[in-house]
């Protein structure tokens, strides 16, 4: 469901959505909605970066968790507490090259599970899985580096739910994930787990 004024709370995560115009840094926006939420002037709100580019912020704030995403003209962004969050979104477009990429990428349980599909449903459950898989990456902090194929989803109905991962990640039961549509023909995943020690 599209996202009520633009803001949407799933459990402990605030998620919130933004006009986006491809080509303009996201970061301005993500700045003025995190200066709301956290009551702190956004030139004073500091967000630093790690060596993977992982985005993280300053004190008096290091124990919130932020992540974004765009793709087409929107931004979505999410926000937590105690938390290691990261969030996906993907702009519905046809993805020709979606079932090399699941073969090159993901782990091969997955290819297969995508290439026993029929036609029509293979390219909304490869973005679904895409979605749900860079989510998990980003909250960890290596994104896409880290290697799709380094944690497995398992199909059940319509969704996937996280079956197998590397132990740099945890273990599946310690990653919640919400896949939803935060506006028509989008489609995103938010995943959080606690943070590390």
């Amino acid at each position: 469901m599209p996202l009520a004024d633009g803001q949407l709370q799933l459990g402990p995560v605030r998620c919130a959505w933004r006009p986006y115009r491809h080509g303009r840094p996201a970061e301005p926006l993500v700045r003025e909605w995190l200066s709301g939420e956290l009551g702190t002037a956004a030139a004073a709100l500091e967000i630093h970066r790690t060596e993977h580019g992982r985005p993280h912020l300053g004190a008096p704030h290091a124990d919130w968790d932020a992540s974004w995403s765009h793709s087409g003209e929107g931004l979505l962004m999410a926000l937590a507490q105690g938390l290691r969050v990261g969030i996906d979104l993907e702009l519905r477009r046809p993805r020709p090259k979606a079932g090399v990429l699941a073969e090159r990428f993901f782990a091969p349980e997955e290819a297969a599970a995508l290439a026993a599909m029929p036609d029509a449903l293979r390219e909304p459950a490869f973005v679904r899985l895409w979605c749900a898989k860079e989510a998990v990456l980003k909250a960890h902090g290596q994104g896409l580096s880290f290697g799709l194929h380094r944690l497995a989803f398992e199909l059940e109905g319509e969704e996937w739910r996280l079956e197998a991962c590397d132990p740099a990640l945890g273990t599946p039961a310690d990653w919640t994930l919400r896949t939803f549509r935060p506006a028509p023909d989008y489609l995103a995943t938010v995943a959080w787990r606690a943070r590390w020690t």
